[in-house]
């Protein structure tokens, strides 16, 4: 397994020394899986992310919330009955009902709770995601029972609103689609071979999270977000066919990343859990500096590579430190 990567050094006349000369080491990284690159900057070169009034925004944005407490059962779509009795799925606190805007055919949002307007990243809970995603695996095999066509299924988040939220109100988004996403097409090409040869590499090196019930988890080598870690279970086939086991280790894991995320100063997170095979990848999402600068720019939205200055084998090492229960 070939881990490409290229360092180069870009030199100017630095205003801030007196125009002396400057050389500055960057380095450029190629995903083994995708071919994706990403740009690997020294650093403290981004700021550091800007911190959220939380609560302000709790206040300011519950009230008319659609997912709140009694107005989740007025305000939400449910489900047509040919598909679900009930019109809505639950376990736990979640609560899962069709999404007003339909990124796919079959399209489900999924609250934590309905009682839970304000949740910070630390305070996500292995309970509260597994129940969460549990909803989602039935909305899937739901879906799949009605139209197996619609095969490529998703399990997605945008947490608070650096991350694309329009919500603030903490939630899951699911899709099934009879098409691929772009990443999705992207990992099924991928030979099984290859990405068990990745997965091996990188088990127990410098970038490895950890092992534990068929999960693996890693740093990615070339992020495509900031902080991106990476979750293989390559004996799993799709998200409808997670067993309960499976499911509670992917959120058992996925929150203790999300600690080290909150520890590190990130609010936001983006998420997705996708099938053949079943990867789940998480990013950490910002605004930075008084100006609430975005963490996407040219680079990453019109040419598909990422800038950050948070390296993986560094990331890796915060997230170890950070949880020595892993």
């Amino acid at each position: 397994m070939r881990l490409r990567s290229e360092r180069y050094v870009a030199t100017f006349l630095d205003p801030r020394r007196g125009f002396a000369p400057a050389r500055v080491p960057a380095e450029v990284r190629w995903d083994p899986l995708t071919g994706r690159s990403c740009r690997l900057l020294p650093e403290g070169t981004i700021p550091r992310p800007a911190a959220h009034d939380l609560r302000e925004l709790d206040a300011r944005t519950r009230p008319g919330c659609p997912f709140c407490g009694e107005a989740l059962a007025r305000e939400t779509p449910r489900l047509p009955p040919e598909l679900h009795a009930e019109g809505r799925i639950r376990c736990g606190e979640a609560v899962l009902f069709p999404n007003l805007v339909p990124y796919a055919p079959w399209s489900s949002v999924s609250v934590y709770s309905p009682d839970r307007h304000l949740l910070p990243l630390a305070a996500i809970t292995p309970r509260l995601l597994a129940d969460n995603l549990r909803t989602q695996a039935e909305f899937a095999r739901t879906v799949l029972g009605h139209d197996p066509a619609s095969s490529w299924i998703s399990v997605n988040a945008n947490h608070l609103p650096p991350s694309g939220s329009s919500i603030f109100h903490p939630h899951l988004q699911g899709t099934a689609a009879p098409w691929p996403t772009t990443a999705q097409r992207e990992l099924a090409d991928v030979p099984a071979a290859t990405l068990r040869e990745y997965v091996d590499a990188e088990r127990g090196g410098e970038r490895s999270l950890g092992s534990s019930d068929g999960v693996d988890w890693v740093a990615a080598w070339a992020p495509a977000g900031i902080g991106e870690v990476r979750a293989f279970a390559l004996d799993a086939g799709s998200v409808a066919e997670l067993t309960p086991e499976l499911l509670e280790a992917l959120a058992a894991g996925a929150v203790r990343v999300l600690r080290a995320y909150a520890e590190l100063g990130f609010e936001s997170f983006n998420l997705a859990l996708t099938g053949r095979p079943l990867v789940l990848r998480l990013a950490a999402r910002a605004y930075f500096g008084d100006a609430g600068r975005s963490d996407v720019m040219w680079l990453e939205r019109l040419h598909g590579d990422v800038a950050t200055d948070l390296h993986p084998e560094r990331l890796a090492e915060r997230v170890r430190a950070a949880l020595t229960d892993f």
